[in-house]
């Protein structure tokens, strides 16, 4: 599974992954490809650069992204390369364990 959050403001962009985490948690994925974008454009001037490409990996490391995270890496080139990530998915097993 995949998702794109090319074009996404912030706030778009952290509900729509968590989101995707959940299903692809539900749906027994075990590696998913979130797609962040390099940051190469800006919508004008005053916007900043590269915003998801940093914020992703910062909030895959937040309590609420833990259920569903096991780990993360910049995808191969193939993939998108550092404007992607793998992101490897917890087992919903593996979340009781953690718990206890």
């Amino acid at each position: 599974a995949r998702i794109d959050l090319h074009g996404r403001t912030q706030g778009e962009a952290h509900a729509a992954l968590l989101r995707f985490l959940r299903k692809a948690q539900r749906d027994g994925a075990k590696v998913v490809l979130v797609i962040t974008g390099k940051g190469a454009r800006a919508r004008d001037q005053w916007s900043e650069r590269g915003v998801l490409r940093r914020q992703v990996p910062q909030w895959l490391k937040l309590q609420e992204f833990r259920a569903y995270v096991v780990g993360f890496e910049d995808a191969h080139v193939g993939h998108g390369g550092e404007g992607a990530l793998y992101v490897r998915i917890r087992k919903t097993d593996d979340r009781r364990r953690t718990e206890e």
